[in-house]
């Protein structure tokens, strides 16, 4: 049965379908139904998700690296960071997909959150794809990175997810997003600037369910501080979670406190 053939939707079938589909449209479609977690099932690692035979993971430093904000006013530059981006989000949902495979005894709101930020993330890649077809530069047309998708070899539990993924990865999105808004429009390219700000608005609902979770499920005693740093796995690390220029706002929106905000804006980079 497919994702459309039924009234509501159990969270393993859409995983599966968001996972290990190498049909890229299918990988993408929106659930429209309610999710139900009646059959979590078993405990399943998948190695590398499915993906289109124009969409493989590059060998390492194959892939092209991220254009410099003053390169991105030449619009080639500005499609092949909407590919790089576009990929990266594509990473997200299939992380997220592999996360609710990988754990089925996860708390079922824990799970059905997930699975509608999955939605999200979907909605995220066609809108760099959108974009970067638009500037001459199809999804597919260059060699995409596996980086964010490594990391999920480290994760052994939810908590080492929500560390190394929605407070590293999305976290530091939320200085990104701003410095890309910003780059776009300096290049004048209103549309891939409001792309990256309604990335930034979702990201900020991202980090907040990561963090609202990271709190749930935390040793008694430990600060949000030591249950996120004691779950990140090298080259992961508190620094990753931020950009150049630190943003505290965003944070305070997704729920931080001082402390969390004043150890991250000061963690070592290297």
């Amino acid at each position: 049965m497919s994702l459309d053939d039924a009234s509501t939707t159990e969270i393993r079938h859409f995983a599966e379908t968001v996972l290990l589909s190498d049909d890229l449209d299918l990988k993408l479609r929106r659930c429209r139904t309610p999710f139900v977690d009646t059959a979590p099932g078993v405990a399943v690692r998948i190695e590398v998700p499915g993906r289109p035979a124009h969409l493989p993971f590059a060998p390492r430093r194959t892939a092209p690296g991220m254009p410099g904000a003053e390169a991105l006013r030449e619009p080639q530059k500005r499609a092949i960071a909407h590919h790089i981006m576009a990929n990266h989000e594509l990473q997200a949902c299939e992380v997220m997909a592999f996360v609710l495979l990988a754990f089925p005894d996860a708390p079922s709101a824990f799970r059905e959150g997930l699975a509608r930020i999955i939605d999200d993330e979907q909605r995220h890649t066609r809108m760099h794809a959108e974009r970067a077809a638009a500037l001459g530069q199809p999804f597919g047309s260059l060699p995409v990175n596996c980086y964010i998708w490594k990391q999920t070899t480290s994760y052994q539990s939810v908590l080492d997810y929500l560390a190394g993924l929605p407070l590293t990865f999305e976290n530091a999105n939320l200085d990104h997003t701003i410095e890309f808004e910003a780059a776009f429009l300096a290049a004048g390219d209103e549309r891939g600037a409001a792309v990256m700000r309604r990335i930034h608005e979702d990201e900020i609902e991202h980090v907040r369910f990561g963090l609202e979770w990271l709190r749930k499920l935390k040793g008694a005693g430990q600060s949000d501080w030591e249950a996120f740093a004691g779950h990140l796995h090298w080259p992961m690390r508190p620094a990753k979670a931020k950009g150049d220029t630190f943003h505290r706002g965003p944070r305070v929106e997704a729920g931080m406190d001082s402390d969390f905000l004043d150890r991250l804006e000061h963690a070592p980079f290297e």
